[in-house]
């Protein structure tokens, strides 16, 4: 491969010094740390992963090695006739597929904003993959006008992975073959999968599928690809590869610099393969142990063509060559019952043992848990499924589950990776949020006089373990006594959408802060004392006393007195003079 890697390289080379240039930028992407196992468990840099631990999302499938012409993708206007034009022309990515890079980083934006995943990593992985859909041979939705397809896994120079669909995707119901424009096996795609054009299907064989199950792929495991080590990694997990990595990172280099649209269809078609004859043969994808002799590469097999290029062995290995096939079965290692309310984390794991045929642990396998059926509960990082080693007990502990928002029954089964073997199938149960207590904020008493409302609102919070518990739904009825829990048909009432007086309100539900604020409160012409009952899910209950009375009786003040006017004086008055 080095003899290969450094032919294309002076293909495009102009001068010694931009040579030189190229292959050091190449050499300092080469800085992998950890790296995975294509489903998320994790080795590291010093250890040879097993052959079950490095088959990436591809199945370690052969991959385009063309580089990207050393010249700017977006060269300076020159009325030169002589300018090259080969970056402009590597540059053009076909509509709908530069479409569909585009729409899947807007998604992986949305969903996992942590990752930081650029469209120009996808669409490097999809021009080393299958030269941007065979160069856009795609219809108005996306997929290929015709499968795209690998050379069977069967071991001959290649991983060796038996058939896991039935031959359902690519047509081979002996050994998996990677499957369409991003060349996914059909056991990865059988949890990566993703619907990327809302059609309802997640078809490999589409490009808008592909890519956003691409995006996810290179996003799980909490990394972040604006990390130079994460980014590394990521496209390791992809295809287990240093060249491969390489490559991938030079087109992602290239494309950054500048890229534009092209018609479907006319895009520029790779030449060259990982799996191509040249002056020294391609190593093993897969190493085995114990070694055994480098087999010979195997011819080109047309990227179109879904038939397999050599017969199933006839003989199957007289010893087992892995871990993985000295499993009999799977056991489940913990508890048995799994519960948790809406919105929180579960608290126990599931965990799964590997054994042989007469119970004997094995470790170093791969375990593959996973969330089946119509529910919103995931694991920690939002996936469905989550692919864990056997530790030196045979023990695979799942990450946490996360509930969501539906409740009821949640089905996770745990399987060998590579083998077809007895699993476990656990259950959890997701039930309603909760709240075990409700208070009022307030202390004010409620009151009103007959025919008017009520001046302050009926403010609730509601907690569960002593903690704030929000999203809890809950029921306020007008009830007829403490006793008698029936509605009462008369008193204060809420008024629904047309006006109309109700006394018991569904639905209502809890704040982000537990707080439960309920509408406006009226009353008709019956005075007294009356009871609002409020009750949430989990059974905390609270009885507010309302009431109505008629305002007191203003008392009249007394009346005003006249005072008498005062009598005249004799002095004053006129007298008689008595006749003389």
């Amino acid at each position: 491969m080095a003899a290969q890697f450094g032919r294309r390289l002076r293909k495009g080379v102009t001068t010694t010094a931009v040579a030189a240039a190229a292959v050091a930028a190449l050499a300092a992407s080469q800085a992998p740390g950890a790296t995975t196992d294509g489903q998320g468990g994790q080795t590291t840099s010093d250890t040879t992963p097993s052959p079950e631990e490095a088959v990436g999302a591809t199945g370690n499938s052969p991959y385009y090695t063309d580089l990207p012409p050393l010249n700017s993708p977006n060269p300076a206007p020159s009325a030169s006739t002589g300018t090259d034009t080969s970056g402009v022309t590597e540059a053009g990515i076909p509509a709908t597929v530069l479409d569909a890079y585009k729409r899947a980083e807007a998604t992986l934006r949305e969903k996992k904003p942590g990752c930081n995943l650029p469209w120009q990593l996808l669409a490097a992985i999809g021009k080393v993959e299958s030269g941007q859909a065979r160069g856009g041979r795609v219809d108005a939705d996306g997929t290929t006008l015709s499968p795209i397809l690998g050379p069977q896994l069967d071991g001959n120079g290649f991983a060796l992975i038996k058939d896991t669909d039935n031959g359902a995707y690519d047509g081979n119901s002996s050994y998996d073959q990677a499957v369409g424009p991003m060349q996914f096996i059909p056991s990865t795609w059988a949890w990566a999968g993703r619907d990327g054009n809302g059609d309802g299907r997640e078809d490999p064989n589409n490009i808008y599928d592909a890519a956003l199950a691409a995006g996810h792929y290179l996003c799980r495991n909490g990394w972040d690809l604006s990390d130079q080590r994460d980014l590394d990694r990521a496209i390791l997990s992809y295809n287990q590869s240093t060249e491969y990595l390489n490559t991938v990172m030079s087109w992602l280099e290239y494309y950054r610099r500048g890229t534009h649209e092209i018609p479907d269809g006319t895009g520029t078609l790779p030449r060259d393969r990982s799996d191509s004859t040249v002056t020294v043969p391609p190593s093993p994808r897969v190493p085995s142990a114990p070694p055994s002799p480098r087999p010979s590469p195997k011819p080109d097999k047309p990227a179109d063509s879904g038939s397999p290029n050599t017969p199933p062995p006839t003989t199957p290995p007289t010893t087992p060559s892995t871990p993985t096939d000295t499993v009999d079965h799977l056991e489940n290692a913990g508890t048995a019952r799994f519960t948790a309310m809406a919105g929180d984390a579960f608290t126990e794991r599931m965990s799964a043992r590997a054994e042989t045929d007469a119970g004997k642990a094995v470790a170093k396998v791969r375990i593959r848990f996973t969330i089946v059926g119509d529910t919103d509960t995931t694991f920690t990082g939002g996936e469905s499924v989550a692919t864990v080693v056997t530790n030196g007990s045979g023990v695979a502990v799942a990450p946490a589950l996360q509930a969501g928002e539906k409740t009821g029954s949640v089905t996770v089964r745990a399987t060998v990776v590579g083998r077809t073997v007895k699993g476990v199938t656990y259950r959890a149960t997701v039930t309603e949020r909760a709240a075990d207590t409700l208070v009022r904020t307030g202390t004010k008493e409620l009151t009103c006089t007959p025919g008017g409302e009520f001046a302050d609102a009926v403010e609730l919070k509601a907690t569960y373990k002593g903690a704030v518990a929000d999203k809890v739904a809950a029921t306020a009825t007008l009830v007829t006594s403490a006793q008698d829990p029936t509605e009462n048909d008369k008193g204060p009432y809420f008024k629904d959408a047309e006006g109309k007086a109700v006394r018991t309100l569904s639905g209502l539900t809890t704040d982000a802060d537990g707080l439960l604020r309920l509408p406006q409160l009226y009353a008709d012409d019956t005075q007294g004392t009356f009871l609002l009952r409020v009750t949430t899910a989990g059974g905390a209950t609270l009885t507010v006393e309302l009431t109505v009375a008629a305002p007191p009786a203003e008392t009249e003040p007394p009346a005003e007195t006249e005072t008498p006017a005062p009598s005249e004086s004799p002095s004053t008055s006129p007298s008689a003079s008595p006749a003389t």
